[in-house]
């Protein structure tokens, strides 16, 4: 039995000469046939004279060249007018005639250099054939030469209304492709600075606080196995970020939620950052990816807190609604660090992001009373 659909790929994917070439062929057959002989396009009202053998060369010069009507269009598209132009001079009026406007219309389609040359040339050489024509008494009025040149113009009009298409949908095709390669860009390098930042921030913080412990074994022996802890954390979400980067991940590999959010809060307290965590109500079956945006703004501001107001006391109150979860994230610190946060702004930048493609709110703004405030307003329950 044969497989259709293999059938059609293998026509889809055959050189374009091979797929023009059954149109070139049948219209050959068909301008032999003695029910259309004599019924093709005519310039003037000379009688139609019978096919001999110079008429299989005009017709087969007329028919044949639409094989490479899109891989040479300006070869086919002399050769079918000098085969049309035969024609009308023998008188054959075969249906073969009709080849000059599908040449045409390929030409204006597929011609991509000298498009304007090639129309001049067209043109001018039209003139001395209506001529020529008209002093061999074809018995044609000016006004249908006209009205002939008129609608080979027409033809061509359309080939090039079809070109201008196929290029305005190929920039649209890499508009949006380049579009979405930015987009997915954007998208890991929000995600390798979530994940890297918090966990090396928390290294540092650590490292530092080592060096002033020399004379106290036990806790440089602690810092140091923090720091370790830390970089193990710091490997392991790397690599569960890589899986979801990955376009053939398991569907199963987990993000990150408002679930691991006391893991987090303990880890940025092993750093030491003294930190209060308070959590209202139960997270919303269908939250989807608000509990993650919700996570990344908590490990965001709990990262900048570990920057610029180590050792300040910061407060985290998460509440959950039934169709938002609001977060807000205060480090309490009477001098500028915390209200200045440095860095490059990516990090707050990214949240906001996150927050506005879920419809909801975010602001990170100094406190009157000194320190720093992130809060955000995520839309749960319709998210997914």
């Amino acid at each position: 039995m044969i497989d259709l659909r293999r059938v059609a790929d293998l026509w889809r994917r055959s050189d374009v000469t091979v797929r023009d070439f059954p149109l070139a062929l049948l219209l050959s057959v068909a301008s032999f046939l003695p029910a259309l002989q004599g019924h093709g396009t005519q310039l003037g009202d000379l009688p139609p004279s019978p096919f001999d053998a110079p008429a299989i060369a005009v017709i087969a010069l007329e028919c044949l060249p639409l094989a490479v009507r899109r891989r040479w269009p300006a070869v086919c598209l002399a050769l079918v007018s000098l085969g049309f132009a035969l024609d009308q001079f023998l008188a054959y009026h075969a249906l073969a005639g009709i080849a000059l406007p599908i040449a045409l219309v390929s030409a204006g389609a597929h011609l991509e250099r000298h498009r304007r040359v090639t129309m001049v040339l067209l043109s001018v050489a039209y003139l001395p054939l209506a001529v020529a024509l008209d002093r061999a008494g074809v018995g044609e009025e000016p006004e249908g030469f006209v009205l002939f040149y008129l609608a080979l113009v027409l033809a061509w009009g359309i080939g090039a209304w079809l070109r201008s298409t196929r290029a305005a949908e190929a920039e649209r095709r890499h508009h949006v492709a380049e579009t979405t390669r930015v987009a997915e860009r954007t998208r890991i390098a929000r995600e390798l600075h979530d994940v890297v930042t918090h966990h090396v921030t928390a290294m540092v913080v650590q490292a530092e606080a080592a060096r002033y412990l020399t004379a106290a074994p036990d806790r440089l022996d602690a810092t140091l196995n923090a720091v370790t802890d830390t970089g193990r954390r710091a490997i392991a979400d790397l690599r569960h970020l890589l899986d979801l980067l990955n376009p053939g991940h398991d569907a199963d590999v987990r993000t990150p939620s408002v679930g691991d959010l006391h893991s987090l809060v303990e880890q940025t307290r092993s750093a030491g950052q003294p930190v209060e965590f308070t959590e209202e109500g139960r997270p919303a079956r269908s939250a989807g990816s608000a509990e993650f945006v919700t996570y990344r703004v908590v490990q965001e501001a709990l990262t900048n807190a570990l920057k610029y107001a180590h050792g300040s006391r910061t407060t985290v109150h998460v509440r959950h609604g039934e169709r938002e979860i609001t977060v807000e994230v205060s480090t309490d610190d009477p001098g500028s660090r915390a209200a200045s946060p440095g860095g490059s702004g990516r990090g707050l930048a990214g949240l906001r992001d996150r927050v506005y493609a879920l419809g909801g709110e975010f602001s990170a703004d100094r406190r009157a009373g000194g320190g720093f405030v992130v809060r955000a307003r995520v839309p749960a329950g319709s998210s997914s």
